[in-house]
Parts: C-alpha cells; sequence; structure tokens
C-alpha cells in the first residue's frame, strides 16, 4: 500500500475516535455540571476537559468566561477550534475523501453522512436544546463507522492502519482523561471537596464507558485506585491503556512483516510492561509523571509509524519537539513534550514518498 494511502486511512480513524472521545468527555461534564454544586468547582471540571487537549490559552482567546455552554460551543463546533468535533468530523470525512477508493461505500456513506448530519443538526440548534442528544449521536455514529469496518471491509492492510489509529488515539486519551483528573484530586486546597466523592468519579467511568464493568469487576465503592486500574492495566476492557496498547503491538507486527523493527519493540516492550504492571507500583512512583511518560512513548511510536510506513513526518525548524504532517488538505502537528497535541490545517498538497 502506498504510504499516502495508509496515512489517510490512519488520521480518518484518529479524527473519527478523537470526534467520539470528545463528545464523551463534554457528556460527562455536562451530566456533573447539572448536579448541586458549587460555581468554582463547575469551574474546575471544565477547565480540566480543556486542560486534557492543551486547549485552555487558546479557549481563553476565543471566549470570555468559564460557562459550560461556552465551553460545549467552542469544543462541539467552533471551526477556529481543530479539536472540536465539527472540526474533527469534517477531517475524518476529507481523509475518507482522499482515498475513497481504498474503502468500500458503506463506509465511506456512513463517515459522509455523518458529516453533513452533524452540520445539519449543529444548525438546527441541537446543542441549545439538547447536547446530551448531540453527544450520544456522534458517539453512536462512531461505533457505526466502526461496526462498518468490522462488518464489510477485508482484513487487509487499509483495514490494520485504521485499525491502529483508532487505539493509538484512544490510549492517548485516556491516559488524558486519567491525567487530568488525578490532578485535580492531588490540587487539594485548590479543589473543592466535592471532587473526592461518588459522582467525581462515576463521571470519569462514564465518559470512557467504564462505569458498568467496574461495577462487574469489582462490585464495590468507586474508589481512585481502582479506577486507575481499571483504565491502565485491565486487559478486558477495551478503552485501557493495557487493551489498547496490546491491539496496536499485534496489528503492528502484522503489518511491519520486519520493515520497522523499532516500531514492534517499542510497541511490544509498551503492551508488555502494562500487562505485568501493578496500580501499586505506579502509584507509588506517580501517577502524573507515569502518565506523561506513558503520553511520551505512545507519541514515539506513532511518530516511528508515520516515519516507516505512513507520510514522513518532517521537523520544524524553530521547535525541535514538534513534528508537521501534511496531508490534502488537512495537516497534524503533534507536539513530543508528552501531553500536547494540537491540529493545524494546511492548503499545500503533500506528494507521496
Amino acid at each position: 500500500m502506498l504510504s499516502r494511502t495508509a496515512d489517510h486511512l490512519f488520521w480518518m480513524a484518529r479524527y473519527t475516535e478523537r470526534a467520539e472521545n470528545t463528545a464523551r468527555m463534554l457528556d460527562a461534564n455536562y451530566q456533573m455540571s447539572l448536579l448541586p454544586q458549587s460555581d468554582e468547582y463547575a469551574e474546575a471540571g471544565w477547565r480540566a476537559m480543556l486542560s486534557i487537549s492543551e486547549l485552555t490559552t487558546f479557549y481563553a482567546s476565543v471566549k470570555s468566561g468559564m460557562k459550560s455552554r461556552d465551553v460545549i460551543d467552542f469544543m462541539s463546533r467552533e471551526q477556529t477550534n481543530l479539536s472540536s468535533i465539527a472540526s474533527c468530523l469534517r477531517a475524518a470525512r476529507e481523509n475518507a475523501r482522499a482515498v475513497r477508493g481504498s474503502i468500500n461505500t458503506e463506509l465511506w456513506e456512513t463517515i459522509n453522512t455523518t458529516w453533513l448530519d452533524s452540520q445539519r443538526s449543529l444548525g438546527e440548534g441541537i446543542l441549545e436544546r439538547d447536547p446530551a442528544e448531540f453527544f450520544e449521536w456522534v458517539k453512536f455514529r462512531s461505533h457505526l463507522s466502526r461496526g462498518v469496518q468490522l462488518g464489510t471491509m477485508a482484513k487487509d492492510e487499509a483495514f490494520y492502519f485504521m485499525r491502529v489509529g483508532t487505539f493509538i488515539e484512544r490510549a492517548d486519551n485516556t491516559a488524558r482523561i486519567l491525567d487530568v483528573k488525578f490532578e485535580m484530586l492531588e490540587q487539594g486546597d485548590d479543589v473543592p471537596a466535592e471532587s473526592l466523592d461518588y459522582y467525581h468519579w462515576s463521571a470519569v467511568l462514564r465518559s470512557v464507558s467504564g462505569f458498568e464493568i467496574y461495577r462487574k469487576t469489582y462490585r464495590d465503592v468507586i474508589t481512585p485506585e481502582r479506577v486507575a486500574a481499571l483504565l491502565i492495566l485491565n486487559r478486558d476492557w477495551p478503552r485501557s491503556l493495557a487493551a489498547s496498547m496490546e491491539e496496536v503491538q499485534q496489528i503492528v507486527a502484522r503489518v511491519s512483516r520486519g520493515r520497522s523493527v523499532r516500531a514492534e519493540r517499542l510497541a511490544e516492550r509498551l503492551s508488555t510492561e502494562l500487562r505485568d504492571g501493578s496500580v501499586r507500583e505506579i502509584l507509588r512512583g506517580g501517577l502524573h509523571a507515569y502518565l506523561n511518560e506513558f503520553l511520551a512513548r505512545v507519541n514515539e511510536l506513532a511518530s516511528t509509524i508515520s516515519q516507516d510506513f505512513l507520510l514522513p513526518i518532517a521537523p520544524e525548524p524553530e521547535a525541535a519537539q514538534t513534528q508537521t504532517q501534511t496531508q490534502d488538505g488537512v495537516g497534524q502537528t503533534q507536539s513530543q513534550n508528552g501531553m500536547s497535541q494540537s491540529q493545524t490545517q494546511t492548503q499545500t498538497p503533500s506528494t507521496a514518498p
């Protein structure tokens, strides 16, 4: 497969997964905002969500307040925010359109219809009427897209590059959610005591569809340590770091066939450490440090995959830690400092290596 084609498929899947993850975070925060709580705690929740995507500074330049309606609008349909749901769905569609001949009709129609329907719904005021309905719809369309992939596409290289994009994005997002929520917990006096209660941790679990599996696994009260264990180490739950990296490791080994020994080793090392890890050891060494290191290693793995299989990422001359990838109408800039990942758009078409 041409690396340019693989690149479009990889990012099509990442953007679809990112739109779903953003909807999950918004839905959890929105449901929490409906509960009795102090204004300070409500704002802390929205600030934490913006921090996950490193958008706090950019948000402040666009919006003046930290009200739920402002953050929801910014993260759902703000055109200048390239991590908003609308921007991600558009980028997924543009990447799919660029490789229309490599995906089947069912998948193209699913992605294209998702983009068109999202624009109509946002234009009709669904965010003002019922934000939760829109978030559920975005999650449903993402599930539908993956279901179409699994149910109708041949398991060839195109299929596997989409899958590896999905699981790298999922691992990245789960780590960010957990890191920010525990950081709020460790701030102590800066965050109201409500952040320690049942509703806080149940909202974290619901944002990643982990509430029911937590109950089935532990059958007890929700504690931060068990939440960390589920989200990091539980290989039977598909949104955990361990499950995501296990999928990535298997896919990289399948598509590599010796072409990228480094990518295989990076993926295998990450998967093995998560499989053999202990939540007590992780917490003893500091969860924030552990997750920062994990995110840096995932970004290194994604960069290696891009270098060896996709379009090469050229370093920015003024930022040694920033790598830019340009596609037909869609480009990605990934910062390798551990917690920062943003997307930039360019009108310069790239050429396949």
